[in-house]
């Protein structure tokens, strides 16, 4: 795959990584995404995978995939940074997810899967072997064995309702990484995921004005 990126993400090429967006950046141990590895999205939040995401576009290539994620929002995607243009989307593999992820690994730079069940370590350790001769990051909604790297949502408030209406404004989180090597004491960070605009951003100590917030638990 090539590695070459737009300027500002010429460091993440340098150390063999996909870059991703600055407010992420000092979540993960390297800063970006390690090519050729997977990373596991724990709870499979959709905010947290599209973000992930984005930076696949400062990329010479730039080509992302989903897969298995029907429900996933193109305009959520499109807000996040990603090209539509540039995304391949298989929606329904069903059993065989494995294969399409074998087939879209030497295609594209990034690819975003929900597999259809628990992955067995075998069949995970197969596709790893994909990812390694590829270069391409596998991201998965959901646990995986031998994941490099498990990035997770906690605390996450909504913004913008009031007293049973109004219109959702943001959603502040705390972003969890950890992993093995430089990732195993984990990192946290706060951001807006996303903000008003529907970008993903660190949170400054005054937030936004809005609403009254409202736990996530209490947005239905």
């Amino acid at each position: 795959m090539a590695s070459a990126v737009a300027p500002e993400g010429g460091q993440a090429a340098v150390r063999g990584l996909v870059p991703v967006v600055p407010a992420l950046r000092e979540v993960l141990p390297d800063g970006g995404l390690r090519r050729g590895t997977a990373v596991s999205v724990a709870g499979g939040d959709a905010g947290l995978l599209l973000a992930l995401a984005a930076g696949v576009r400062e990329t010479e290539g730039g080509w992302a995939a989903a897969v298995g994620l029907p429900d996933l929002g193109l305009a959520a995607a499109e807000g996040y940074g990603l090209d539509l243009r540039r995304l391949l989307v298989a929606d329904d593999p069903g059993a065989h997810w494995p294969e399409v992820v074998s087939v879209l690994a030497g295609a594209v730079e990034l690819i975003m899967l929900r597999p259809d069940g628990p992955v067995p370590p075998k069949l995970a350790a197969r596709l790893a072997a994909v990812l390694r001769r590829s270069g391409c990051v596998l991201l998965v909604a959901g646990p995986w064995p031998g994941a490099v790297l498990r990035l997770g949502v906690r605390s996450g408030r909504w913004f913008g309702l009031g007293d049973g209406y109004g219109q959702l404004a943001g959603r502040q989180v705390e972003v969890v990484a950890e992993g093995r090597g430089s990732a195993v004491r984990g990192r946290s960070a706060r951001l807006w995921l996303p903000d008003e605009h529907g970008a993903v951003r660190p949170v400054r100590e005054q937030p936004v004005q809005a609403e009254r917030p409202q736990a996530v638990a209490a947005v239905v």
